[in-house]
């Protein structure tokens, strides 16, 4: 054997003794100590930084960390402040050393920003940025976000940044509280000039739990990240969930917002996507309710699920400052078994898009004991292609709208009934067989709240789908009515299933 091909035999053996395990052992240590919450180490002029002010902290370019290296990775920092008041440890694992990435001021512009200089000095890095030339060659792109608690964004290329993925949820909308895990230190391994995907570890902490993380950054057309995870409990907890997502929702067609706006909709994601074990394709509609909502389906061995931004026309959105039409949809894509568990959905009421309200994520039926890992890996994709989320030869479901209902009279007048009514048009190459003369059927479900007064379905011309409206009475307007559709053809499932909760007051207030 050559030496040069032992030398990098050796090499990639000292990369590789920087393991999942090397962090799994640090959080397994972790868990078995009591929690101690991080400190904060921010004067006063940085933690009461307001949110315009934090903004005119932006790192240089040309101290990017590897600037001077042949790498097309670079990775900027976020500087402490605001509400990020605690460090995090950054780490870069070369073929022979691992070494801590210190803080330097330098690597920053503070803007007009006046104050003691010296009040940085002791300080560290709130986060960081991953940077590569995903959209134009030579010009460094921000494609990936590591900032607050075990937050992260990806995006791929000729997208923006809409909604996040979380390492943990603990919690989530339980009537104790929900806790929020951190990602507490990182290791990154310094990329070659040739790699195509940059490695990244976390240590994640909590009251309630401790994990260790390996994170696979593939940049493209699609943005893919590749996530192993072993996660100990040092706590009992009500609720975890596993590959999390986090998005916003305000309104759109089906939801109008009380004050007239000139865009026809406002959200990161409009839709929840299951794949089930059973090969079952769910489609539940996102709402921006009155009060805290939260759905949930048994699910085992899930072959996906995520939290979409289904359909892209710019005139869904009208708006040229933030580019919703622009924002990526993230699908989870479990390796191996999950075994028995849920997929649940929580829905928080929002008036203003500045907050995430949609939270999505896995929870299983059984936890191991403390100090047992549960281990767990899964790919993510962050895309535009919507299409590719789907069954392909099935139907899914194209919009969902949303009216007050009406019936139409023998002298053609409309007149509401104190109903409401649910369009929901339906493609797909399953439907194209079916003529107006010949058509699907629907298969409809309303839960004990709701009594359906109309159920048809007509052919859509202008779609080549299919149009079923749903009318509905709300019985008690203080509670939710939970709703399922299909199209079938006898006994076989043409389109995927629209699963959706009314929510509770939809009468009363809209």
């Amino acid at each position: 054997m050559h030496l040069a091909s032992i030398t990098l035999l050796l090499c990639s053996a000292q990369v590789q003794a920087f393991s999942l395990d090397d962090v799994a052992t640090k959080a397994k240590a972790l868990s078995e100590k009591n929690y101690s919450a991080p400190a904060s180490n921010l004067p006063v002029e940085l933690s009461e930084l307001p949110f315009a002010d934090y903004q005119k902290i932006q790192p240089r370019p040309e101290e990017f960390e590897w600037s001077e290296r042949d790498t097309p990775f670079k990775l900027s920092f976020y500087h402490q402040g605001m509400h990020f008041k605690t460090p995090v440890k950054i780490n870069e694992v070369t073929a022979t050393t691992v070494k801590e990435i210190k803080y330097d001021p330098k690597r920053f512009n503070f803007g007009d920003l006046k104050f003691d200089q010296q009040a940085t000095k002791n300080l560290g890095y709130a986060g960081f940025r991953v940077m590569y030339p995903i959209n134009q060659q030579g010009k460094q792109d921000e494609i990936m976000s590591m900032l607050g608690a075990s937050y992260f964004r990806v995006i791929g290329k000729g997208q923006v940044y809409g909604l996040s993925a979380r390492g943990l949820t603990v919690d989530t909308a339980l009537p104790s509280g929900e806790e929020f895990p951190y990602f507490r230190e990182f290791w990154i391994e310094r990329p070659k000039p040739q790699d195509k995907h940059l490695v990244i570890f976390a240590l994640l902490d909590s009251p309630s739990a401790s994990g260790a993380y390996r994170f696979t950054l593939r940049p493209g057309q699609d943005a893919v990240v590749d996530v192993q995870a072993k996660v100990f409990l040092r706590d009992s907890v009500g609720e975890l969930g596993l590959a999390s997502l986090t998005s916003m929702f305000l309104f759109d067609p089906k939801q109008p917002p009380k004050q007239h706006s000139f865009r026809p909709a406002l959200h990161d994601s409009n839709g929840l996507a299951i794949h089930a074990g059973n090969g079952e394709w769910l489609w539940r509609p996102l709402n921006n309710p009155k009060n805290l909502a939260v759905s949930s389906w048994q699910v085992e061995n899930p072959k996906g699920f995520g939290l979409l931004q289904r359909g892209r026309e710019f005139s869904r959105f009208e708006d040229l400052d933030d580019r919703y039409d622009l924002r990526p949809s993230a699908w989870i894509e479990p390796k191996g078994d999950w075994g028995k568990g849920r997929i649940k959905l929580v829905e928080i009421p929002t008036q203003d898009e500045t907050n995430d309200n949609i939270v999505a994520f896995w929870t299983p039926e059984k936890l191991p004991k403390n100090g047992q890992p549960l281990e767990f890996a899964y790919r993510m994709h962050w895309t535009l292609d919507e299409p590719a989320l789907h069954q392909p030869d099935n139907a899914w479901v194209a919009q969902t709208l949303r009216s007050a209902g009406e019936d139409k009279q023998a002298n053609l007048i409309r007149q509401l009934d104190d109903s409401i009514a649910l369009l929901i048009d339906f493609e797909g190459p399953a439907l194209a067989k079916f003529t107006q003369d010949a058509a699907p059927s629907s298969q409809v479900s309303v839960g004990d709240n709701g009594k359906l007064m109309e159920n048809s379905l007509r052919y859509n011309p202008a779609t080549q789908g299919w149009r079923l409206t749903l009318r509905i009475k709300v019985k008690d307007p203080e509670k939710p009515v939970e709703m399922r559709a299909a199209l079938v053809d006898g006994d076989q499932s043409l389109s995927e299933t629209w699963s959706y909760q009314l929510p509770a007051h939809t009468a009363t207030s809209r």
